[in-house]
């Protein structure tokens, strides 16, 4: 696939982005594409490797390795080369509800299990995907194409993040009805609310999503099923339900000063910026505009978690004009580059660097990371509000009755830090107790929905589920996985057979 030599004649070149200290001044993406004549060349590298790892998808280790969509990578990259792009869109179409989503907010699992990247850098798959979609829909091929026949049956989707967008496109394409409730202002669940702006513009949610509405598929936002919509009602009405409510529930730290004010969960933290800037906008400052949302401004900063949703709280923070910046991380850090315990094509378990990491360092001259470390407690002053955050240093020791090895604090190693606002970002449990119980299904000892295995059906006759709410937190290109397997066997159970 691609040319031959490609690989061997050029090195792979990735899109420019502005600078720290530029990029920080707004809420933008940052990054400049490559010209599609640049973007063909990286689309040559592609080689003909024989067992394309990259379009894998299954566990290997306990960890996913290359794409989970099954992307056919090696394909679209030799039409992108040849310059066929229509065609190459429609064979990532075959496989991706929504390759703008997944080129921009993807980690990419594809590349590192790239065979070309065993020697040297792997393929911009990545960025040969953005390349494909963006040239769909400037030349109209990604316009609406509603069915040409409707089944007459009707479908109602509860949440409208990756997974349950995705069930909805699938199934109708299918020629079901589709209907989607959403108990935000605003359609997009995680991809919304949980993904800052500068990585993934709202326009492009709301772009795909005026295409989709074109197609067929209704949006009812503000409807909180189970609360102020019956479920009950839900199920009579519709002849399936799909519950796609992500694991909305987040991990909370319960350490003494818990309760201080200035202490938050990453994703109200981060959903309230984004609730600002699309309700208000920027000033001519590149400051956000209203006072409702939860500010950094001027503040003492610790962000307790080291992944991508503490990696966005960093970046928000920056953005803001935090006074100061750590991020804490309890496991050690990692190493630079694979060891042999962790060989290709595993994930690799390597040290990440991220932008909101680069722009932290850009502002404050060194890492906001510090590894093996949590906060013991929190200091708040008379009025309950939140003055600093007591540290304290972890250590790997062996739990004497599970046998299993654990972080615990070390013995004197507490020190206080100033901190006037932090964020947990911690990760989440599971589903939202009130919305299981309103459909009476079962759930399993981590709070998912429960199903059989490989299977999305409920115990509850007409009911399924997807997305974070069936598996637990994962990636969005796992959750459009999830909803497009969950709309296949929705419109088995529909129709009797099923042709997605």
């Amino acid at each position: 696939m691609g040319k031959a030599t490609g690989f061997l004649e050029y090195t792979r070149k990735d899109p420019e982005e502005l600078t720290p200290s530029v990029r920080t001044k707004d809420y933008n993406e940052f990054h400049i594409a490559l010209t599609l004549d640049e973007q063909q060349i990286q689309a040559s590298r592609c080689m003909d490797c024989g067992v394309p790892f990259c379009q894998y998808g299954q566990n290997l280790s306990g960890m996913t390795s290359g794409c989970p969509l099954n992307n056919l990578i090696p394909e679209w990259n030799d039409l992108l080369y040849r310059g066929n792009l229509k065609e190459a869109y429609e064979r990532l179409k075959k496989t991706s509800n929504f390759p703008e989503f997944t080129s921009r907010v993807c980690p990419a699992l594809c590349e590192k299990a790239c065979t070309c990247g065993v020697g040297d850098e792997p393929v911009s798959t990545k960025e040969n995907e953005k390349t494909i979609i963006e040239y769909a829909y400037a030349n109209g091929y990604a316009d609406a194409k509603p069915p040409k026949v409707r089944t007459g049956k009707k479908v109602a989707v509860i949440g409208s993040g990756p997974s349950g967008l995705a069930v909805a496109d699938q199934l109708n394409f299918r020629g079901h009805e589709v209907t989607v409730y959403e108990r935000n202002d605003r359609i997009g669940g995680l991809l919304r609310y949980g993904i800052p702006n500068m990585k993934l513009e709202k326009t492009i949610i709301d772009r795909k999503l005026k295409v989709m509405e074109e197609e067929g598929i209704k949006f009812h936002t503000g409807v909180n099923v189970g609360k102020n919509k019956s479920a009950t009602d839900l199920v009579k009405e519709f002849d399936a339900v799909v519950l796609c409510c992500g694991a909305s529930h987040p991990r909370d730290l319960k350490v003494p000063g818990r309760d201080a004010e200035g202490v938050y969960f990453a994703v109200d933290f981060l959903s309230s910026t984004t609730k600002s800037l699309l309700d208000h906008g920027l000033d001519q400052k590149g400051n956000l505009k209203d006072g409702s949302y939860i500010s950094a401004k001027d503040k003492d900063v610790i962000v307790i978690g080291g992944g991508d949703t503490g990696n966005d709280c960093v970046g928000s923070c920056i953005r803001h004009g935090c006074k100061s910046m750590l991020q804490l991380e309890m496991m050690p850090c990692p190493p630079e580059e694979r060891t042999d315990a962790n060989p290709w094509p595993l994930w690799p378990l390597v040290k990440k660097t991220d932008y909101g990491q680069v722009e932290s360092m850009d502002r404050f001259g060194e890492d906001p990371r510090i590894y093996t470390t949590t906060v013991k407690e929190f200091k708040k002053d008379k009025n309950g509000n939140l003055t600093a955050a007591v540290l304290v240093s972890l250590e790997r020791r062996k739990n004497e009755k599970t046998g299993r090895f654990d972080m615990v604090p070390k013995e004197g190693s507490e020190r206080e830090v100033p901190c006037q606002l932090a964020l947990i970002a911690a990760g989440f449990l599971g589903s939202e107790e009130y919305v299981t119980k309103a459909f009476g299904v079962s759930t399993d000892t981590r709070t998912n929905v429960a199903t059989r295995p490989g299977g999305f059906a409920t115990d509850v006759e007409k009911v399924f589920t997807a997305g974070d709410m069936h598996t637990g937190q994962s990636l969005v290109v796992k959750a459009i996985r999830q909803g497009r397997d969950a709309a296949r066997e929705v419109d088995k159970y529909l129709m009797g057979y099923t042709n997605l």
